[in-house]
């Protein structure tokens, strides 16, 4: 993904159309984009918004708000399962989430768990 461009030149946009000159103008003078000069202009004039916005798609999911719900359905049941865990989602929350989804989200939040086994299968005795 490209670089925002420098807060000094959209300063500079900003203020030459400030000054009377028209958007098309600003960006031509300053080698930028006429559609971005004029949203630069437009944001400045509207909200005083002169620094770039972030960049990129909105972090968030829709398991965010269900937090508190899955966290309850862990402690609950320690061992339950990603499959376990969707279908108590679809049917006390009415949302549909695959399991790698609902994976990906855990693991975002360092809830982990590997399940290892309580003996090698070569041997009769437990080795943990």
């Amino acid at each position: 993904m490209a670089r925002a461009y420098s807060d000094d030149l959209r300063a500079r946009v900003i203020d030459v159309a400030g000054s009377g000159a028209s958007a098309r103008a600003s960006a031509a003078r300053f080698g930028v984009g006429v559609s971005t000069a004029i949203v630069w202009i437009r944001r400045a004039r509207q909200d005083g918004e002169r620094a770039a916005r972030r960049q990129g798609k909105p972090r968030g999911s829709r398991l965010d708000p269900h937090e508190a719900f899955i966290v309850a359905m862990i402690k609950e049941v320690k061992d339950i399962t990603l499959n376990e865990m969707a279908a108590k989602l679809r049917a006390e929350r009415s949302l549909e989430i695959g399991r790698s989804a609902l994976s990906a989200w855990l693991s975002g939040r360092s809830w982990t768990f590997k399940k290892s086994p309580h003996m090698h299968w070569s041997r009769n005795a437990r080795t943990s």
